[in-house]
């Protein structure tokens, strides 16, 4: 990274950039909702489109100078219809839940009933946590997964539906590993009058790719991110086929909830749409999920549990409870031989999240670095290993020299 003009101006924090540089490279990147973006994405967001103020959208905005924005943001809109088979998007969400607040602000009163999956099962602090603005504006009843199956029974859902008559239903989770079931979403939903509201940012890239079914046919409105299996800038954006609720959308990001968007993320938000319209990014989708697959066995053969199972999309849930080590330590202990994974709460956990009982993880970014199904498989074993061997510094150095092999390998970033 060449940083010509940061390392001469400010180069304590030239320093810290190249320093997490060095980090990416020698570490093997698993937590779930990571990735890594490609150079032109890195451009277009460090381009001069940062200094651009545009409050409002293409056409309508409240400062002059605003033509060459338009365009983008026109670009990146019509990609992501196209990318997703829709007929609105709205690409000016800075996040995840702003997308979020967004289609709350576009659907339903505070006070009024929703439905989403627990934050405890799987959920997202967005879907009603009672720390989140979901929990404190909404009266929020919440489902989660079966204890004897560890999957959402839809059944339970559709009582808990037709009991609380909610207003709208939210699909979406950060850490469950089962293919969502959109179809009877939308189904129960319908039946109690509510909106769908289907959130994909964890599986966005994998709708897009093809590795997942999309919400789009029984969803009112769609919320993701950008730079989870999308690969793309850290930002959101929001997807409907609606053309009343599309107007409503619009509104609630601005003047709603934000002010002027973030045209260089934009930009890049167009890039990456760009990106994954192309067949190689289907294949890249498909690669995910073969690497999943393969280390989900490497971990299990080496003594691990997987939540539910197995995985059906980009990440796996590891019950460390056989192991007898909390998230909290394996997320500690994996880090000191260079492989990223987070702790994270298993369904009916005993522990507080911030502990843990099982870890996250995801193999988007290590699909993006050019992992194999073998080498993939190769890393679960060497998780397993870690955690029954933590006490020996032998199995400890040998795992961190398979680690740096593997790395080594698979060159991050080579050109910076």
């Amino acid at each position: 990274m060449a940083l010509e003009y940061l390392r001469k101006n400010d180069p304590t924090i030239a320093k810290l950039v190249h320093g997490e540089l060095e980090r990416q490279r020698n570490c093997i990147e698993l937590i779930a909702s990571e990735n890594f973006i490609s150079l032109p994405v890195m451009e277009a967001m460090g381009s001069v489109l940062s200094n651009k103020y545009a409050e409002g959208l293409p056409g309508a905005r409240y400062y002059g100078g605003c033509h060459v924005v338009d365009d983008v943001e026109t670009v990146a809109i019509n990609r992501a219809c196209e990318l997703f088979g829709c007929k609105f998007a709205n690409v000016q969400a800075h996040s995840g839940v702003s997308a979020n607040i967004a289609a709350y602000l576009a659907t339903v009163q505070p006070g009024d009933t929703v439905l989403g999956m627990s934050l405890a099962h799987g959920g997202h602090l967005s879907h009603g946590a009672g720390v989140n603005f979901s929990g404190m504006l909404y009266n929020v009843v919440h489902y989660g997964v079966s204890r004897e199956t560890e999957t959402i029974d839809m059944n339970t859902v559709e009582q808990l539906a037709k009991k609380f008559r909610p207003k709208m239903i939210i699909v979406g989770a950060s850490s469950y590993p089962r293919t969502l079931d959109f179809a009877a979403f939308g189904r129960i939903a319908q039946e109690v009058g509510a909106y769908l509201l289907a959130d994909i940012a964890h599986i966005a890239g994998l709708i897009a790719g093809g590795a997942h079914p999309s919400p789009l046919p029984f969803a009112d409105i769609c919320t993701s991110t950008t730079h989870k299996t999308l690969r793309g800038p850290r930002g959101g954006f929001l997807l409907s086929n609606d053309e009343e609720l599309a107007r409503r959308i619009d509104k609630a990001i601005f003047p709603g909830s934000q002010g002027g968007p973030l045209m260089h993320v934009i930009a890049a938000k167009a890039v990456s749409f760009a990106e994954a319209l192309r067949p190689e990014f289907a294949r890249y989708c498909e690669q995910i999920l073969k690497n999943t697959q393969a280390i989900g066995r490497g971990m299990t053969d080496g003594g691990l549990r997987l939540v539910s199972g197995g995985s059906d999309n980009h990440l796996c849930l590891v019950d460390l409870t056989p192991a007898s080590i909390t998230g909290q330590e394996a997320e500690r202990l994996l880090e000191g031989m260079g492989i990223t994974a987070n702790k994270n709460a298993i369904p009916f956990d005993t522990l507080s999240p911030n502990v843990a009982s099982g870890l996250r993880v995801g193999t988007a970014a290590m699909t993006t670095r050019g992992f194999t199904e073998d080498e993939s498989e190769q890393v679960g074993k060497l998780i397993a290993q870690a955690i029954f061997n933590r006490s020996d510094v032998v199995v400890a150095q040998k795992v961190r020299n398979a680690v740096m092999d593997l790395l080594a390998a698979h060159p991050l970033y080579p050109e910076l």
